[in-house]
């Protein structure tokens, strides 16, 4: 079983020998610091793991087993933002569990994680309290030695770590006393960085960008490039079930495939189109959960926002019953996908196309010729599938064809925003009127499903023999939302459309 904590911690570093052989200075009076209380001494015995190419150190990774100490077992730690990490730890056992081992699943993939380096500490406690004697924050100071193959580092770090809840402004009050003291914030972000550095094994530094700078390769190689990174990173957090995850992960998919396809005279579709299907399969497993979140948000909503006259029968209940049964098969089947090999058979394509880019002649172009064209191409895509659905009546054709335009929105959205670093303003105006547009399509096309859904539970609620009565009230507010956004839409595009926001692209 795996515990996760927040980790909000500040390392630092003595400045000179003579800072050293002071100490760290007594931190009593510091901000909110009322005691310190002395907690003795512990030694640890920390093997970290990654690939022979450290692949995880060199997304600021840090797997370890440990010994000593209230928290001995495997340890695997997640950049958050700086100075702040998720620290996954399970009990202590001879071989790497297996909800660490999946978490790293994305970055180690086939490679196998064997140890790179073995740090051993002296650490000494210290606990910062406040006036009534409840901690603050956890003072270490740790005398290391870093062991790998033949070379060896010792160094003292001073490690404050914040208790659940405290304001991250103590640490600043700290680094502020700190410093005067002869301590600064410490270069290496993890004992591991360090230790790599100190023996001279520093993590290969990430491929840079692929294509003289300013040409149209360049500007599409970096946008996939990031959208990579944001499949690889989020991985764990979807694993993790945390907010938001799979919806990022799935805008990545969407946003990959979107720039094979506008950008298809910079890179061979021969070679991007088989990926893309990929793609297209991963965002389908992991949107079904998505869906299935975003479509339960929305009925709770409206069911919360009804009169209680309205709400006929045990409606609540049976809509939780409802999601809990669709939540579970529709995770599961997420967690199936990024178990699969056919997963990590399409990262390591991402991984190839991104080192050897098939790059068409167009590649050589300069950004800020190719990228307008690109862009209006679609953003003209767009315009004829809302033409088409505008002139159709209201009924199913009318949806299904405004359910097309809404995928024409995202992918000039997306276009226009993958341009942004060399068309500025102009594609990042663009891009938030395709937002807009986007934006209403989806709420009607979340309409529709939820419709669907609505239909469906009111056919179980009177097979069970309650009333139906709320799901058809609730039915018939969908529909009227519907109508009005499709009565909304002329207006939207007409604001999306205005020529002055293509203008500056060559529109």
């Amino acid at each position: 079983m795996a515990d996760t904590k927040r980790e909000i911690e500040r390392k630092f570093e003595f400045t000179t020998s003579k800072a050293a052989r002071r100490g760290v200075p007594d931190l009593t009076g510091t901000a909110a610091i009322a005691a310190v209380a002395d907690q003795g001494t512990i030694d640890l015995d920390a093997v970290y793991y990654d690939t022979p190419d450290q692949r995880l150190a060199a997304d600021g990774l840090t797997l370890r087993r440990r010994t000593g100490g209230a928290d001995a077992g495997w340890h695997l730690k997640l950049p958050v933002s700086p100075g702040v990490r998720d620290e996954v730890t399970t009990p202590l056992s001879d071989t790497l569990p297996r909800a660490l081992a999946a978490l790293v699943r994305s970055r180690v993939r086939d490679g196998a994680l064997e140890p790179q380096v073995r740090l051993l500490s002296s650490r000494r406690v210290t606990h910062l309290l406040d006036a009534e004697g409840a901690l603050l924050a956890e003072l270490s100071t740790d005398a290391v030695r870093a062991e790998r193959d033949e070379a060896a580092a010792a160094w003292t770090e001073v490690e404050v770590e914040l208790a659940d809840g405290v304001d991250p402004a103590l640490l600043d009050a700290v680094e502020k006393k700190f410093r005067k003291a002869g301590l600064k914030v410490s270069d290496a972000p993890s004992k591991l960085a360090r230790a790599l550095t100190e023996t001279g094994t520093e993590p290969p530094p990430r491929p840079g960008p692929t294509g003289a700078e300013g040409t149209a390769g360049a500007l599409v190689l970096a946008y996939l490039r990031e959208q990579r990174d944001v499949l690889v990173a989020q991985d764990p957090a979807v694993r993790r079930n945390l907010p938001d995850a799979v919806h990022q992960m799935r805008i990545a998919c969407r946003r990959t495939r979107s720039a094979f396809k506008t950008y298809r005279k910079v890179l061979d579709r021969a070679a991007t189109d088989p990926i893309g299907e990929e793609l297209r399969w991963l965002a389908a497993e992991l949107g079904l959960d998505r869906d299935q979140e975003v479509l339960f948000d929305r009925i709770q909503t409206h069911v919360t926002g009804l009169p209680r006259t309205l709400v006929v029968g045990p409606v609540r209940g049976r809509l939780r019953t409802w999601n809990n049964a669709r939540r579970s098969a529709t995770r599961r089947r997420a967690l199936t996908a990024l178990d699969a090999k056919r997963y990590a058979a399409l990262l390591d394509a991402l991984d190839a196309l991104l080192a050897e880019p098939p790059l068409l002649p167009g590649a050589a172009k300069p950004a800020v010729q190719v990228a307008p064209k690109a862009v209006l191409k679609d953003y003209e895509r767009l315009a004829t599938r809302v033409a088409g659905a505008l002139d159709l009546d209201p009924g199913e054709g009318r949806d299904l064809a405004l359910h097309g335009a809404r995928k024409a929105a995202k992918r000039a959205r997306y276009a226009a925003e993958a341009a942004t670093p060399v068309l500025g303003d102009a594609a990042k105006q663009l891009a938030k009127a395709m937002k807009s547009v986007q934006s209403l399509l989806g709420d009607h096309q979340d309409s529709v499903v939820a419709r669907e859904a609505l239909r469906g539970l009111g056919v179980q609620a009177a097979g069970a023999g309650e009333s139906a009565f709320t799901w058809g009230v609730l039915y018939a507010r969908e529909e009227a939302l519907a109508a009005q956004g499709e009565r909304e839409l002329p207006d939207v595009w007409g604001q999306a459309c205005d020529p002055a926001l293509r203008a500056e692209l060559g529109g």
